[in-house]
This record gives structure tokens, C-alpha cells and sequence, in this order.
């Protein structure tokens, strides 16, 4: 972690160099590789100090490089926002029972963590990061982003309300570090001009380095038009009863896009999303700005969305009155949803949830409104995390309705890997409470390129052309962000 403009420390008088002169903290601290591995043995110092009030994307864009690891994590409307760099101990699961081994290695990995600091903040509980592709076996691109990478951080800077505080996960040679690496991290974080963090600086007055303009070919939007028309036949015929068709649009700027400020802008054009970012550290990054979410868990209460049902927003207040309207009324869309809320009841119950539902509602953003049901249930101490998202993972927003022809099916007209498009990316604290989020309305970047995705649910009753303009509208969020 490279240290910024120094301020003066306050701190004991003990000298310095004698403090900091630790081969494997410096190389810690810099996010360099250990000189030493960390096994399921090793005892973790997870280190809490509450920070001045920062920006976590400012965080991100003095403290990492293209080569760091992280995830960021937004969610404007709760006003809470997470940024998570560097690794302390990481895996990477190429199998079919990922989520059980991810969930495996989360809990030895809680096993070894010392919690030290000002533990009593609220939310300052370390949390591993998860991202999983959308589907389980191993693809052409599986060295980008694998089937289940899980990692603990070795910075974790949250922002919640007023308050912010920072988390470095340290990994223990021995137990009698613990007391010196307390002192050296005092030193560290308090030798950080915090007041460059404050606010991100940005450009509004960046513009695109791309060519807006005729980014559907027109052999792409046939192409399209011709898989939903297959699609509809076997629906006809009683093959699945739905599918969800996505097309991958590819866009090269004149000059790499800045992905923090990319970031930014869609958290300030779409506060009502999750706002996210995970980087793999070989100069990739997945973006995007999520209106789903696919669970929940606070103190073992499970919420989780069923969405699905698509309508503009209009230009004007009637306009949307009139739009919403009709998506309300609307038997195709609301035939989707129903398809989505009942699998979620289906799937919670085979658990022995007993899930109940709120009435159905719009969830309305920026340039886009969906049909959204809320659903509920007291998760019981038997039950992880994961074996929730094992659960849900794919619903029919994502893949359709039955799920194993429609996934065949969605493998056989797609020309692309959806890599972590339309999969679960989320986080896990050591109480058991998580957040994980569907990738939709999502982008990979790499330097001067960018595949932005999005995708449309095919029912009995869908118009090919009209399916093809609700693409085109969803890709809108990205498209307007991306610089």
C-alpha cells in the first residue's frame, strides 16, 4: 500500500526506524508478495481504527495499480460504500461444489482472526470478498475471473453514515508480533494525509474517447432478433417457459478508461443501484451498476428480490405515470415476475425457510423501471450464507425457467462467456451477515477495451424488436458512465 503525503504522527517517541524496520511488514504495507505463506494455521491480526471521514473511491484510486487486487462495493441510498485492496489470504475454486468450499474456507479463514483495535464500531467486523462466475466449470477465460475466487483484504476502508474506519487483515509469523505490528500500523495509518482521501478528484468535463454512434451493428441486432424468435419456438412448443437472452456489445476508446471515474458517475447517475468494481490484478476489471440483489442476511434475517418486468421511464410526469401503468397491467411482464418470485418461494422452502412476500411494487431508477417483490425469512444458525446463494444461483431474471435447458440453451445462442455477468458478487462477515448482488447492467474493461452486457427475459408474448430496445436501454447506464 503506497503511503502518501506524510503528516506529522502522534505517537510515542520511540524511534521510527527502529519501529518500521520489518522486512515482512514493509512488504505487507506495499502490497508486496510475502516472504512467507499463509496457511489455515496462521493467525490473522485484523487491526480496526476509526479514520477521518474519506472517500473510499479516493482511497482506491491513491492507494492501488492496475496489479492490485480489490472490490469496491457502493450502495448510495444506504449511504454506505466499502473498498477492499491487496490480499492476505486468497482462493481461487475451480469445482462444481464452489459455493460449499468457498463457504468452507470463509469459516477457516474467520478461525484465524485476532481482532485487535477499536472493535466496539459498528460494521467494523473484517469481511471476505466473494465473486462467482455465472456458470461452474471452467471456461476460455477462467484465468480472468474463475468459477469462485474468495480473498481476505489486507485494507478494508468502509464508509457508513458519518463514520469510517480502517481494517488491515496482518498475517502473523508469530504470536509475539502481535504487540510490535499493533505499534507499526498506529504508525502507519496515522502518517497518512487522510485529507487527500477526502473528496475524489474528478473531471466532468471528460468526454467520451469513443464513437457513440452505431455501436449495434446491424448484424449484432439481427443476430439477436433471430435467437429470440428461436427461443419463442420453443417456448411454443414447450421446451422452457422462459430465457433470458443477453447480447455482449464491445467498445475501444482512443485511450484507456478510467474506471474510478467511471465509478463515480454511476453512482451519481444511479444511487438507487449497487454500485461495484472488482479487479483482478492482471489489469482487468468487472463494473457495473446492479439493481438486484440476490440475498441478504442481518442478524439472520434473509431478504432477497425478486425483479423482473421491464418498462421505460418517461420524459415526462405523465409519460411515466402512463408507463408504469402499463408495466402494472402488462400479463407478459408480470407472467415473467411471477416466474421469478415463485422459484425464490420454491427454492427458500426446500430449505425449510418459511419465506413470506410483500405486496408487488415498481422499483423505479434512473431510465429504467422493473416490477420488484420483496421476500422474507428468519434464517436459522444450521444455515451459511452460501448455501443461499448455492440456493438462488441462477434465477430466472438471469437464466429462466426450467433452469437446466434454459442454461443449455443460453450457452448454445450466446456467442460470448458470461464470465461474472449475471452471477453473484457479494461479501461475508464473520457474524454470518452478507450481502450478495446479481453482476447485471454490467462492463469488463481492460485498458482500452470495454464489453458491456445486458440481457433480456423471452416469454410466450415477447416482440424480438421490442426486446431488442429494452438491450438498448439497459446498456444506457454504462454507456453514459463509461470515460
Amino acid at each position: 500500500m503506497t503511503q502518501s503525503k506524510i503528516t506529522m504522527p502522534v505517537i510515542s517517541q520511540e524511534e521510527p526506524n527502529r519501529v518500521l524496520n520489518i522486512g515482512d511488514f514493509d512488504d505487507f504495507w506495499d502490497n508486496k508478495p510475502l516472504q512467507f505463506t499463509v496457511t489455515k494455521y496462521t493467525k490473522i491480526l485484523s487491526y480496526v481504527q476509526k479514520i477521518p471521514l474519506v472517500d473510499p473511491l479516493a482511497f482506491l484510486q491513491n492507494f492501488t495499480t492496475k496489479d492490485t487486487v480489490y472490490f469496491y462495493w457502493e450502495n448510495p441510498n444506504k449511504k454506505e460504500s466499502i473498498a477492499a485492496c491487496g490480499i492476505t489470504k486468497r482462493c481461487i475454486i475451480r469445482s462444481e461444489d464452489r459455493f460449499n468450499k468457498t463457504q468452507n474456507f470463509i469459516d477457516d479463514c474467520f478461525k484465524q482472526i485476532i481482532s485487535k483495535g477499536e472493535i466496539s464500531l459498528s460494521g467494523s467486523a473484517p469481511r471476505i470478498f466473494c465473486s462467482f462466475s455465472f456458470f461452474s466449470d471452467a471456461s476460455a477465460e477462467d484465468n480472468d475471473f474463475p468459477p469462485a475466487t474468495v480473498f481476505l483484504p489486507r485494507f478494508q476502508l468502509i464508509k457508513k453514515n458519518k463514520k469510517c474506519f480502517l481494517i488491515v487483515n496482518y498475517p502473523l509469523r508469530n504470536s509475539q508480533q502481535e504487540a510490535k505490528i499493533i505499534r507499526n500500523l498506529n504508525y502507519k495509518i496515522v502518517t497518512i494525509d487522510w485529507q487527500e482521501q477526502e473528496q475524489l478528484i474528478v473531471n466532468d468535463n471528460i468526454e467520451s474517447n469513443w464513437n457513440q454512434k452505431n455501436i449495434f451493428s446491424t448484424e449484432h441486432s439481427q443476430y439477436f432478433r433471430n435467437v429470440v424468435g428461436s427461443a419463442l419456438e420453443s417456448i411454443a412448443v414447450n421446451e422452457f417457459s422462459k430465457i433470458v437472452i443477453a447480447q455482449a456489445t464491445d467498445i475501444t476508446s482512443l485511450i484507456p478508461f478510467r474506471v474510478i471515474q467511471s465509478l463515480h458517475n454511476l453512482r451519481e447517475r444511479h444511487p438507487d443501484c449497487y454500485i461495484f468494481s472488482i479487479a483482478n490484478g492482471q489489469g482487468k476489471n468487472f463494473i457495473g451498476a446492479s439493481p438486484e440483489r440476490l440475498v441478504s442476511i442481518q442478524n439472520r434475517q434473509l431478504v432477497t428480490d425478486a425483479l423482473a418486468g421491464s418498462a421505460p421511464r418517461g420524459k415526462t410526469n405523465a409519460e411515466d405515470v402512463q408507463w408504469s401503468n402499463l408495466l402494472l397491467r402488462s400479463r407478459k411482464e408480470k407472467r415473467e415476475h411471477q416466474a421469478v418470485s415463485d422459484f425464490l418461494i420454491d427454492r427458500l422452502r426446500q430449505m425449510g425457510l418459511k419465506p413470506y412476500q410483500l405486496p408487488l411494487q415498481l422499483l423505479q431508477l434512473s431510465n429504467i423501471q422493473h416490477l420488484w417483490t420483496p421476500i422474507y425469512a428468519h434464517l436459522p444458525k444450521d444455515i451459511e450464507p452460501l448455501d443461499i446463494v448455492a440456493q438462488l444461483h441462477p434465477t430466472p431474471a438471469v437464466a429462466g425457467v426450467g433452469t437446466e435447458i434454459a442454461c443449455e440453451r443460453i450457452r448454445h445462442y450466446e456467442k460470448f462467456d458470461r464470465s461474472l455477468y449475471a452471477a453473484p458478487l457479494g461479501w461475508i462477515d464473520h457474524q454470518g451477515n452478507s450481502e450478495f448482488i446479481v453482476g447485471i447492467r454490467s462492463a469488463l474493461i481492460e485498458g482500452k477495451h470495454a464489453r458491456l452486457y445486458a440481457g433480456a427475459g423471452i416469454v410466450s408474448g415477447s416482440n424480438p424488436d421490442k426486446e431488442f430496445i429494452e438491450i438498448q436501454l439497459k446498456l444506457q447506464s454504462l454507456l453514459k458512465a463509461l470515460v
